[in-house]
């Protein structure tokens, strides 16, 4: 395939044989810097003589994955900054949370997880609590988008009011008004 599509970019061709294949029991892992580096490593995984540049190997049989949220003392100044501005998947979501804890707050929740001077400090229990849960939901809708989901969630004090609302106990503006 990469032999037909000489335009084909290596990036993409990664996430496709990443995200969208069949994930088979028996796997090849190839590094290269270019296309060169990469063909070459395929002939030799092809040959049944891979090198530095590769390796191959079995696939375990699939674990179950459980995503454990936790309650406060994990937050930091600043923490949703950088995917507010990279990711509208992630933006998005904590607009659905701040829109739910509107209601709720005497402070914009955009503002603290925006890291806005004006926000009051994430030392107040009614700032940290909202801004945790909106971060659980909204890393875990990012994590979910990129084919990692979920078999099971747990969380600790404020953590669980997240767990159950992702799966599906509470809904966003009950799980709004819990926390």
């Amino acid at each position: 395939h990469l032999l037909a599509h000489p335009g084909l970019g290596l990036a993409d061709l990664a996430h496709s044989l990443a995200a969208d294949r069949t994930q088979f029991e028996h796997r090849a892992a190839i590094v290269g810097s270019d296309r060169g580096d990469v063909l070459d490593a395929l002939r030799a995984v092809a040959e049944a003589a891979p090198g530095a540049s590769a390796c191959t190997g079995r696939a375990s049989a699939p674990r179950k994955l459980v995503l454990v949220f936790p309650g406060q003392g994990g937050q930091w100044r600043r923490m949703a900054c950088a995917l507010l501005t990279s990711s509208a998947l992630f933006r998005e979501h904590v607009h659905r949370c701040a829109e739910a804890f509107a209601p709720h707050l005497d402070h914009s929740l955009l503002a603290v997880l925006s890291a806005d001077p004006a926000a009051p400090s994430l030392d107040r229990v009614d700032v940290v609590q909202p801004a945790l849960f909106t971060m659980a939901v909204a890393l875990t809708a990012l994590l979910e988008s990129l084919g990692v989901v979920a078999d099971a969630v747990v969380g600790h004090s404020q953590g669980e009011v997240a767990a159950a609302y992702v799966a599906g106990a509470l809904s966003l503006a009950d799980a709004a008004r819990v926390v």
